[in-house]
C-alpha cells in the first residue's frame, strides 16, 4: 500500500509537471494533493513498516512530536486543497466564460502559499499544546501513530482547556471547508441541470466526479472517527479507521484521478507512445 501510494502520487504529479495539456489550475491543485499524499503516508507507514519488521515498538519522543505535527499537517493542507479545487470547479461550471479571469497564475499561487503558511502554523500551536503536557518517562501508545486524542489521554497533566481548544478548532475548521464544498457542490449541480447540452452536461459531471470521489473517501472515515461517540470498541474502531485515511485514501487518490479522467489517460498514452 505504501510503494502505490507513493509510485502513484509521483506518476500523476510528474505526468501533470511533464505534459503541457495538463499545466492548468484544476491540475495544479491535484499535483500539490498529489504531493502531500507522499508526506502523508511517508509520514506514518515508514515508521510502521520498521515496527513489523524489527517488532521494536518504540518511537522517541521527539519523533512522536515530529510525526504527530506533519499528519495534522499533511491532514489540513489536504482539506485546504479538497476546497481550493471545489473553488475551481464551481467557477469552471458556473462561470465558464469568466474562468480563465478569475482563476489565473497569481490566484493559484496565492491560494497554494496561504493554505501551506496556514497549515504550519495553525497546527505548529497543536503541536506545541501537545509539548506542555507532562508524559511519564514510558507510554504505551493504544494506536498505529502518534495521535492527538490518544496522547493527551496518556497525558498526566489537566487537558480540558487544551482538548476544548483543539476540538473547537478542528471541528470549525472541517466545518467551514465542508460546508464551503458542499455549496459549491449544490450550485455546480444546479448548473449542471439546467444546460440543454447532453454532452455538456457529461462533460461536465465528468470533471467533477473524480474530486467529489476524493472528497467523499477523505471526510467520510475522517468524520465517523472523530464525531461517533465513545464506547468500549471504539480503540480498535479507530486503529482501522485511521488506516483507511491515513493508507488507504492517498493510494486510491491516483487511481480515481486516472481511471475516471480522460486527460489524465490521454497524457499517459501520450507519454507511453513517446517511449
Amino acid at each position: 500500500m505504501y510503494l502505490l501510494a507513493v509510485m502513484g502520487n509521483l506518476i500523476i504529479a510528474a505526468l501533470i509537471c511533464g505534459v503541457p495539456q495538463l499545466h492548468t489550475p484544476m491540475y495544479f491543485f491535484l499535483c500539490n494533493l498529489s504531493s502531500v499524499d507522499i508526506v502523508y503516508v511517508s509520514t506514518i507507514l515508514p515508521k510502521m513498516l520498521s515496527i513489523i519488521i524489527t517488532e521494536d515498538k518504540t518511537i522517541s519522543y521527539s519523533g512522536c512530536i515530529t510525526q504527530l505535527y506533519f499528519f495534522i499537517f499533511c491532514a489540513d493542507a489536504e482539506n485546504s486543497i479538497l476546497t481550493c479545487m471545489a473553488y475551481d470547479r464551481y467557477v469552471a461550471v458556473c462561470s465558464p466564460l469568466h474562468y480563465s479571469m478569475i482563476i489565473t497564475k497569481k490566484v493559484c499561487f496565492i491560494l497554494t502559499s496561504s493554505y501551506i503558511i496556514f497549515s504550519a502554523m495553525n497546527f505548529l500551536m497543536f503541536t506545541l499544546l501537545i509539548c506542555t503536557l507532562s508524559f511519564c518517562y514510558s507510554c504505551k501508545i493504544n494506536h498505529v501513530f502518534c495521535e492527538v486524542r490518544v496522547l493527551m489521554a496518556l497525558s498526566s497533566s489537566d487537558i480540558t482547556s487544551r482538548e476544548f481548544v483543539i476540538f473547537a478548532e478542528a471541528i470549525c475548521l472541517v466545518i467551514a471547508t465542508f460546508l464551503f464544498i458542499l455549496t459549491s457542490y449544490v450550485r455546480i449541480i444546479s448548473s449542471i441541470l439546467t444546460m440543454n447540452s447532453d454532452k455538456g452536461r457529461r462533460k461536465a459531471f465528468s470533471s467533477c466526479s473524480s474530486h467529489i470521489l476524493t472528497v467523499l473517501l477523505f471526510y467520510g472515515p475522517f468524520s465517523f472517527m472523530y464525531l461517533k461517540p465513545e464506547s468500549e470498541h471504539s480503540k480498535e474502531q479507530d486503529k482501522i479507521l485511521s488506516m483507511f485515511y491515513v493508507a488507504l485514501v492517498p493510494m486510491l487518490n491516483p487511481f480515481v484521478y486516472s481511471l475516471r479522467n480522460k486527460d489524465v489517460l490521454g497524457a499517459i498514452r501520450k507519454v507511453t507512445q513517446k517511449k
